[in-house]
C-alpha cells in the first residue's frame, strides 16, 4: 500500500478508504465459485501469516476444488478445530458431499466426519494442488511471505486483501 501511496501521491488513509469502498462493492464471494459436480474432490490446507508481529499468527484455511482449482471457501483464524469448523461451515453444501483430502493436522479429523475424508502426508500428492496454490499466494501477496518486511497491520485489512485476492483468482479461472 505504501508503494501505491507514493506512486499516486495520495495519503495512506485516502488509499485505505478507496480500497474499503472498492471491496464493499464486490459481489458475494460465492458468486466467484463454480457449482459442484458429483465427482469433485476438495483439498484442504492451512497456512500461516501474521498481523502486526510474528507472534500474532493468523492461519488462512482454504478448501480448493481439484477440478476447477478454485478456492470454494476460506477462513482466517487460529489453528484450532474451531476455525476448521468455520471453514467446513463456509464450504457450499453441494461441495460438502465431495471427497476431501487434507494433511495430518488433527483438527480435520475432529471436524470432518463425513466418511469421505482422508488425511494424507504431503508425499502422497493428494494435496499437491492446494500446496501449489499456497506457493502462488506467497508469491503474489507480500503479507504471506514467510520472511518479509510486508505485513498486515490490522485484521480487517488482512482479511479484505485476502478475500480480494481469492475472489480475483477464482474469477480468472471461470470458463
Amino acid at each position: 500500500m505504501r508503494g501505491v501511496q507514493r506512486a499516486l501521491g495520495v495519503n495512506r488513509h485516502t488509499l485505505a478508504l478507496w480500497l474499503l469502498e472498492l471491496l464493499a462493492r464486490l459481489p458475494a464471494f460465492r458468486t466467484s465459485v463454480e457449482p459442484a459436480r458429483a465427482n469433485d474432490v476438495l483439498e484442504l490446507d492451512e497456512l500461516w501469516s501474521f498481523v502486526g508481529k510474528r507472534q500474532q499468527k493468523r492461519w488462512l484455511w482454504v478448501a480448493l476444488c481439484r477440478r476447477t482449482r478454485q478456492i470454494v471457501a476460506f477462513v482466517i483464524g487460529d489453528r484450532s478445530a474451531k476455525t476448521c469448523w468455520k471453514l467446513w461451515q463456509r464450504i457450499p453444501i453441494a461441495y460438502r458431499h465431495c471427497h476431501t483430502f487434507s494433511d495430518l493436522w488433527h483438527a480435520y479429523q475432529q471436524v470432518i466426519i463425513t466418511g469421505k475424508h482422508t488425511s494424507v502426508g504431503k508425499e502422497s500428492g493428494e494435496t499437491a494442488h492446494v500446496e501449489r496454490w499456497n506457493n502462488t499466494l506467497r508469491q503474489r501477496i507480500g503479507r504471506y511471505v514467510r520472511k518479509s518486511l510486508s505485513f498486515s497491520k490490522s485484521d480487517k485489512f488482512h482479511h479484505l486483501v485476502t478475500k480480494w485476492y481469492i475472489y480475483e483468482y477464482n474469477l480468472s479461472l471461470t470458463t
